[in-house]
């Protein structure tokens, strides 16, 4: 399996533990007021992260590409920087939005980049052909 696709596992799994923990501690606390911090951790960062993840195991040249793990870390910072932005933006601290707005540009930026590498080329060499 080609290193970026175990890195977007590695990462997925630990967003997925992140939204448990959010899920639990606001049906425990009975506070749900940090339902959207909880979304998206479990959906960028879980569900996909899995799939960038998939997608590069599925497709070994394309991950071995440069822009693949660019691509990687302008995704996982954008994701990193907003769930806790968005959980304390959403918790009381209204001084986090212009955080959550960044770091949703530099998400939305590792989309585009995802973008690019899913509608590239394929960069594994052609067969040659027969001489004539």
């Amino acid at each position: 399996m080609p290193r970026i696709a175990k890195l977007y596992f590695r990462t997925a799994i630990i967003f997925l533990i992140i939204g448990i923990a959010m899920g639990l501690t606001m049906a425990i606390s009975q506070d749900h007021s940090a339902i959207g911090a909880h979304a998206h951790a479990n959906l960028l960062g879980w569900v996909t992260m899995a799939i960038f993840g998939g997608y590069h195991a599925l497709n070994p040249a394309k991950a071995e590409r440069r822009i693949a793990m660019i691509q990687y870390m302008v995704y996982t910072t954008g994701v990193a920087l907003m769930v806790p932005a968005l959980y304390l933006m959403l918790t009381g601290n209204p001084a986090m939005e212009p955080v959550v707005a960044i770091a949703s540009l530099i998400t939305f930026a590792g989309v585009l980049l995802f973008a690019v590498i899913i509608f590239s080329g394929e960069t594994a060499p052609r067969p040659a052909t027969a001489a004539q």
